[in-house]
């Protein structure tokens, strides 16, 4: 396996060598440029049809790896070797009319904190910086038992505890639409690799808003599917050979660049027997068809003037189609109360190096997931009468890259760092609610902006397609300028 190798890499660009490489050529065709960007449920159908072989789509994207992700930081550990074994046997497969399932030979990228057997595994967290797993995460063993060909590990901050990706063991993950701007956290180096072409379709997890942020901030799709639907088992915390402690808020899932390939990684990834299993329905064709509730604030953060804009757009276009509209948000939802009840879980939860907890703390906890049941409650309650609540996903497109808990400006005013980046993320994380977040507009500095649909629990494929009868409105994902 040819690794990434990192000697701590610098704050800015992430400095690496490929072993045994040097002398590789960092061109990309013209052809190789227009397939790195199509999206992985096309790619598939390319290699079925013959059309281009396992090999040429991964020599493909390791040329945009190498061409990129110098700057962008964005994978770190590169198993370049085994993708090119992988996609020799691929096509190998394939010539004798044997097909692997559905992602036959399609690259993929999987977070650093979710196992991989084989593959080193860290979750940016230095007792971990060697750990190679003897088995894979759940979620990454089903992507290969369909076909899919890991080619490498993204970047994460230590432990997937930052709205920004800036690891202690490789360095930041810059932005591709900018690079002096954070793609966010946790999957961040995910995010960054699909925007630039680094890779079709990325495996990541979210607990706080980490697959949705750096969506929001990259100009890509992402789905937090309703809690439990997805196996979470392998991901990391909880650290290794530890007892399991984690039983809410977190979730694993993809960030892509079509709502198909999030419909079909999660149709791969999801626990078939799970007891909300979802009884699909035939959607209205016609968008006008639908019922959404909208909001654009959410407790005491408030957005600022250019997303409440791109949030009155979105509204006033939904309207002119002829969708009905309120601007509501869930009644007696207290956030704050909210963020509190979210906080004693995580804390109670997620602090796997902390033994020692107080009766206070459990005490605290054992009221937070009681609380947790009346926001689910009221949520799914007010659900019931619409087919999506539209909300931000953050209060500000992405930010430049900063310390990690240094307040955040909202149009002049200041706000608490984690509270108010995940102020429009982290509430679905306690109740348990599928969204998905869709690019839709630009900022004044050209940065990408998105918005984010929440449905009912268990209700994670019927969301996806209203999410696509919505891209009429919102658009498709866009390539940043220079890749």
């Amino acid at each position: 396996m040819k690794e990434i190798q990192h000697s701590k890499v610098n704050s800015s660009a992430g400095n690496y060598t490929v072993n045994g490489d040097s002398n590789r050529s960092n061109s990309v065709s013209a052809k190789d440029e227009e397939l790195v960007f199509l999206p992985a449920y096309q790619l598939a159908q390319l290699i079925r049809d013959r059309q281009v072989s396992c090999q040429d789509l991964i020599k493909a994207h390791l040329a945009q790896i190498a061409r990129h992700n110098q700057t962008l930081n964005a994978i770190v550990t590169l198993d370049e070797e085994g993708a090119q074994k992988q996609a020799k046997a691929a096509d190998e497969a394939l010539a004798k009319g044997n097909s692997w399932g559905a992602l036959h030979g399609v690259p993929i990228t999987i977070k650093d904190c979710l196992e991989t057997k084989g593959i080193r595994t860290t979750s940016s967290y230095q007792p971990l910086a060697d750990y190679i797993p003897e088995q894979d995460a759940t979620a990454v063993a089903r992507l290969r038992a369909a076909g899919a060909i890991v080619l490498g590990k993204t970047n994460t901050p230590k432990l997937a505890e930052d709205f920004q990706t800036n690891s202690p063991l490789f360095g930041r993950t810059n932005n591709p639409w900018n690079l002096e701007y954070t793609p966010g956290g946790s999957t961040g180096g995910g995010a960054a690799a699909l925007a630039a072409g680094l890779s079709p379709l990325e495996l990541g997890s979210d607990c706080g808003g980490s697959i949705r942020i750096p969506s929001h901030f990259c100009g890509l799709f992402g789905l937090k599917p309703t809690e439990q639907r997805v196996s979470f088992f392998g991901h990391i915390p909880e650290l290794p050979r530890q007892p399991k402690s984690i039983r809410h808020l977190q979730t694993v899932g993809p960030l892509a660049r079509s709502l198909e390939d999030l419909r079909l990684c999660l149709s791969l990834i999801e626990d078939k027997d799970v007891t909300h299993s979802e009884v699909l329905e035939k959607l209205p064709n016609k968008l006008e068809s639908y019922r959404f509730a909208w909001t654009d604030s959410f407790g005491d953060i408030p957005p600022d003037a250019e997303t409440r804009a791109a949030m009155d757009k979105l509204a006033s276009c939904l309207t002119e189609i002829g969708c009905y509209l309120e601007q509501q948000s869930p009644p007696n939802f207290d956030f704050i109360a909210v963020w509190e009840a979210y906080i004693s879980i995580f804390q109670w939860e997620f602090d796997a190096l902390q033994l020692d907890k107080s009766v206070i703390q459990q005490q605290r906890y054992v009221q937070a997931l009681a609380q947790r049941n009346t926001f689910i409650n009221q949520i799914e309650r007010f659900l019931n009468n619409w087919d999506g609540l539209l909300v931000p996903v953050a209060p500000t497109p992405a930010f430049p890259h900063c310390p990690m808990g240094k307040p955040i400006e909202v149009d002049g005013q200041q706000f608490s760092y984690m509270m108010s980046i995940g102020a429009y993320t982290t509430p679905f994380n306690l109740t348990g609610n599928p969204a998905v977040v869709m690019p839709f507009t630009r900022s004044k500095k050209g940065l990408p902006m998105g918005i984010q649909i929440v449905g009912r629990r268990g209700s994670d494929m019927k969301l996806l397609g209203i999410a696509e009868k919505l891209t009429q409105v919102t658009g498709l994902f866009q390539r940043p300028p220079g890749y």
